[in-house]
């Protein structure tokens, strides 16, 4: 089945109103995120990493309720080695593990545990997670820069690349307000790194569907306009990007009511990401080209009024 077939939407038209709405959200995320800095789990601030074992097995959901009600919400838990052992990693507070310890047999007088191990995970181990990750995004979109400009041209692979700062930033930031409501589990932890290189990946495959069939369609539309071949090979892709988003959007709607607090953010940030990325392949790197092709190459695109990348 296919949607959106045989198509002739005007797609570079309508670039002044939705990069008008793009920067809007970026500028708001920004406020929310200056006004109410975003939370990070334990992987980048630091923690207590606890092991435990229980006498009898027990559900990892039951025992992540229990170890929250103690006090420790933002705790992750894990299975490891034989049935009821478990990891528990907690934030760091005064006596956390006695605390834990203390607490967890309140709630299991039934089921006796002994703690197996206790690990620090320091603040400069974290900040050291937080550089890496940073510079894990930074290396990615760096490569996919020279891949594509080798690819294609320069001005594809710099149109591609202004989409993906515009994809990381809108995805990281709607991740963040939605953090404020409370609705998803979404503290910023290697699950949402590991979401957002996806949607690094996502979004480049996208837009390189897009940039292929503009590559053709200027060897086989000789003689027209610049804007009329990309209008056109965006309407040829379109039924493709929007049958593969939303194969995946269901599936990740899935894991996100369905598959428990440990999967919402990885989930959460894919699916916003997913549509994201879609987005800005035909509103923000196909728009940019063109300004690129005009502004900076001086070629004329069959439009008067690109004149900037907002016009």
């Amino acid at each position: 089945m296919q949607f959106f077939d045989k198509t002739n939407i005007d797609f570079v038209a309508k670039r002044k109103i939705l990069i008008t709405v793009s920067l809007s959200t970026i500028v708001f995320g920004l406020i929310i995120a200056f006004i109410f800095p975003p939370k990070f789990g334990i992987d980048f601030t630091g923690g207590t990493e606890v092991g435990v074992k229980f006498a009898k097995t027990m559900p990892t959901s039951e025992l992540r309720t229990a170890v929250s009600e103690i006090g420790f919400g933002s705790s992750e838990i894990k299975t490891f080695g034989s049935e009821g052992s478990f990891l528990i990693r907690i934030q760091d507070s005064d006596n956390a593990p006695e605390i834990l310890k203390n607490g967890l047999n309140n709630k299991f007088s039934d089921n006796p545990h002994e703690v197996l191990k206790v690990d620090k995970i320091g603040p400069k181990i974290g900040n050291e997670m937080r550089t890496q990750a940073f510079l894990a995004i930074l290396f990615s979109a760096m490569v996919i820069l020279l891949y594509l400009a080798f690819r294609f041209e320069f001005s594809f692979g710099f149109a591609a690349l202004v989409a993906l700062v515009h994809d990381i930033m809108v995805t990281f930031l709607i991740v963040i307000i939605f953090q404020k409501t409370g609705i998803f589990s979404l503290e910023i932890d290697q699950t949402i790194l590991a979401a957002m290189l996806t949607v690094v990946g996502y979004s480049i495959n996208d837009t390189v569907i897009i940039f292929d069939r503009v590559r053709e369609n200027r060897d086989l539309m000789k003689g027209k306009s610049l804007v009329s071949i990309f209008n056109r090979s965006i309407n040829e892709t379109l039924s493709r990007s929007v049958n593969t988003t939303l194969t995946t959007e269901l599936v990740l709607l899935v894991l996100l009511f369905f598959g428990g607090p440990t999967l919402e953010g990885f989930a959460f940030t894919m699916f916003v990401g997913f549509i994201v990325g879609t987005y800005s392949s035909i509103f923000i790197a196909t728009p940019f080209a063109l300004w690129y092709f005009a502004r900076v190459k001086k070629l004329d695109v069959g439009e008067n009024d690109v004149k900037s990348i907002t016009a």
